[in-house]
């Protein structure tokens, strides 16, 4: 570890807790989840879209407004993956896409598509699930065993569904960093009914789920619980937000974020 981003004891600890040693993306997952990755963040760059998509991007940044590069990527999600049918005409089993799952996530962050959310999280940036419904100890414990359950429910006869959000992320991306006036980081409010989800391991420094929602206001976030944090959330760890695409998060001020440790400020709202 170099000493721009040295951690004190108590966080290495913390850190090895958190990650597993390997995932899909260009900066490894200690780094990822640590304060000194919040402080000096490092742009993340899937694995999957180096070898097969980054000529996709270099057109869309070549589109003149955030409108018509949703427009565009919502075109090329269709034919890549087939999904002609993106209104709900249920099949048997209508299979999950990158939009269902966004609204699933809206609806109940808790449910199998939330558990396939956080699967995803795991296996891209190697960000361990820490909470779903209830805490989640180690990966083979009894309470992660049925978390993967639900995630299994959701992914099952999905049409690469890890792959359809690896390039939701890397559009969101697209579209928050594109302007050269774009900031480092957002102002992000969380608000938690449930202490289980987060831990304060030193003053200041909260352990946020690997994947989680926060708002853009401190309103907004303490209708989801009277404890409520004022982060300064990287770009580079927003995996979706309200505007992102048309017809989805409207007016819901929400923002999934990639979890870790945070320095953050506790309100009183």
């Amino acid at each position: 570890m170099t000493s721009e981003y040295a951690a004190d004891a108590a966080e290495l600890q913390r850190l090895t807790q958190l990650c597993i040693p390997f995932n899909r993306c260009n900066v490894p997952a200690w780094l990822l989840a640590s304060t000194g990755y919040q402080a000096r963040p490092i742009p993340l760059l899937l694995d999957s879209i180096v070898t097969w998509y980054q000529p996709l991007f270099d057109e869309l940044a070549l589109l003149p407004d955030a409108g018509a590069r949703a427009d565009a990527f919502e075109r090329f999600m269709q034919q890549r993956f087939d999904l002609s049918t993106l209104a709900d005409e249920p099949p048997q089993r209508a299979k999950l896409h990158y939009r269902r799952m966004i609204i699933g996530w809206l609806f109940d962050s808790d449910n199998d598509q939330g558990a396939a959310w956080r699967s995803w999280a795991e296996s891209r940036f190697g960000l361990l699930t820490q909470f779903h419904r209830q805490p989640l100890s180690t990966p083979d414990s009894t309470s992660y065993g049925r978390y993967r359950q639900h995630s299994f429910a959701a992914t099952n006869n999905s049409n690469e569904l890890f792959e359809q959000l690896d390039l939701l992320y890397q559009f969101c991306q697209l579209q928050l960093t594109l302007s050269p006036q774009a900031p480092s980081h957002l102002t992000l409010y969380r608000g938690c009914a449930h202490l289980e989800e987060l831990s304060d391991i030193a003053a200041g420094v909260v352990q946020f789920n690997n994947l989680s929602s926060f708002a853009a206001t401190a309103e907004s976030a303490a209708q989801f619980g009277s404890c409520v944090y004022q982060v300064a959330v990287p770009l580079s760890k927003i995996v979706c937000y309200e505007s992102l695409l048309p017809n989805i998060m409207t007016g819901e001020q929400e923002f999934m974020v990639l979890g870790g440790l945070y320095r953050s400020r506790l309100l009183r709202v």
